[in-house]
């Protein structure tokens, strides 16, 4: 079973048996009611029962240990990077207390998605009030930024019928990549859709035409679609399949899942988790002007809605032969780490795969591989961090794909040498990057 589901199924009964109780919703408006797990019996209940089933379970969104303040609403202080324990992860590997990181990256040998080089936007609602609709969106319907019992940060909560975008950014580049978090809450056949509309039609986002349009749906019980338009805007391609991601079980109430979409000129791919839906060679008008918008279609069901957050729109396709051999340096910000931790995530699989493929086509080149991070925390403790993440990347490349280890050393440079502004999440997310020079 999906690790979210498990996950969200315990959340689901355990919440709503305590809303009795408590008044508490799985997704809590925190004008109304806070969302720390510390403040009720209730909570402790929950935190408890947590506790037990996840240290048997593995998940992106990991239980955060409570902080010793809280905010005034009520809701955990966001820790800084390097606050958190940086336990060493080396994915799949057994740690020193005797249980394991996230699953190996072998794993994901399917998973070809690849991080676009430099990253553009991030979304995290991390600036707006609780309980508000973002101030950088717009949208033909209602939504408001929430927090989510058990999960880190604020999250964007989408009812109704509808359709929203993010007005900060501008038509995607021919190569780039989108990523974000995406969560269903409540059973229904709803679909949340992914638009690419075609701004050189002239028409407002919001209008509905779909000209050159390519549209991507996910139902909450199991099916999805992309369709893809002409100029006219009847239907090019339409095409149907399961798919058991976003896949809502009887009796649970939600699920979450990493989407990752891929645009190279006219070619779309699409990943749910580390799984590869549609790969379309020919989905975009290569002269198109798209921008990315998202929408509902609740057939006006009261209490379905959609759950966003965690967005990472970047441009640029990595060459990593040219750079690593040719210019003697690949940088990337797509190998991802749990926050505060050097434990790999999965979704850096596919960057892990073309690093090794270079290596293991050119057996002599040694390479020094060194960490870095953003300023938030500790100097010090960000230069231990950024080290510990150096050594889970070599571990990982001679772990999961054979790479010996005696062509590969490690450094790591904390916060010391920045690319961008650590003042802003764009900067800071520039910053979080991984250097593989060729020695």
């Amino acid at each position: 079973m999906n690790k979210f589901l498990i996950l969200g199924l315990f959340l689901s009964l355990s919440a709503w048996a305590n809303a009795q109780n408590t008044g508490q919703r799985v997704v809590t408006n925190a004008k109304t009611k806070s969302t720390t797990r510390v403040e009720t019996k209730a909570d402790e209940t929950v935190d408890q029962a947590l506790d037990k089933i996840e240290d048997g379970i593995g998940s992106l969104f990991k239980k955060k240990e409570k902080p010793a303040k809280t905010q005034e609403s009520g809701s955990e202080e966001k820790m800084s990077e390097s606050s958190e324990d940086a336990a060493e992860g080396t994915s799949g590997s057994e740690t020193s207390n005797g249980g394991t990181t996230n699953p190996s990256l072998r794993s994901y040998s399917k998973f070809d998605f690849v991080p676009g080089e430099n990253v553009i936007a991030i979304e995290d609602f991390s600036q707006d009030a609780i309980g508000d609709f973002p101030a950088k969106w717009n949208t033909t319907s209602s939504g408001e930024i929430v927090t989510i019992t058990g999960l880190e940060g604020n999250w964007l909560a989408f009812k109704d019928e509808g359709e929203l975008y993010p007005e900060f950014l501008e038509a995607l580049p021919e190569n780039c990549t989108i990523e974000f978090d995406l969560g269903v809450f409540n059973e229904s056949q709803a679909y949340t859709q992914f638009l690419f509309l075609d701004e050189n039609n002239g028409h407002d986002l919001l209008a509905g035409y779909r000209e050159n349009g390519v549209e991507v749906g996910l139902e909450a019980r199991g099916m999805a679609y992309v369709r893809t338009y002409d100029a006219y805007g009847a239907a090019k391609i339409d095409n149907d399949k399961p798919q058991k991601q976003y896949y809502i079980p009887e009796g649970e109430d939600y699920t979450f899942v990493r989407v990752s979409i891929w645009k190279q000129k006219s070619r779309l791919r699409v990943y749910l988790n580390e799984e590869k839906i549609w790969d379309i060679p020919r989905a975009f008008v290569e002269e198109g002007a798209y921008r990315f918008m998202l929408g509902s279609i609740t057939y006006y069901h009261e209490n379905k809605e959609f759950l966003l957050s965690n967005l990472r729109f970047a441009v640029g396709a990595p060459d990593t032969r040219s750079k690593l051999i040719t210019e003697g340096k690949f940088t990337t910000q797509g190998i991802v780490f749990d926050s505060g931790s050097a434990t790999i995530k999965p979704e850096s699989a596919g960057v892990f795969k073309e690093i090794a493929t270079v290596l293991q086509e050119n057996p002599t080149i040694q390479i020094e591989i060194i960490g870095h991070t953003d300023s938030d925390g500790d100097d010090s403790l960000n230069l231990a961090l950024s080290k510990k993440r150096a050594d889970a990347v070599k571990n990982a490349l001679n772990l999961d794909f054979g790479i010996d280890g005696s062509r590969m050393t490690t450094d790591g440079k904390g916060e010391s040498l920045p690319l961008g502004d650590n003042k802003t999440a764009v900067g800071k997310a520039q910053n979080r990057r991984v250097e593989f020079i060729k020695k």
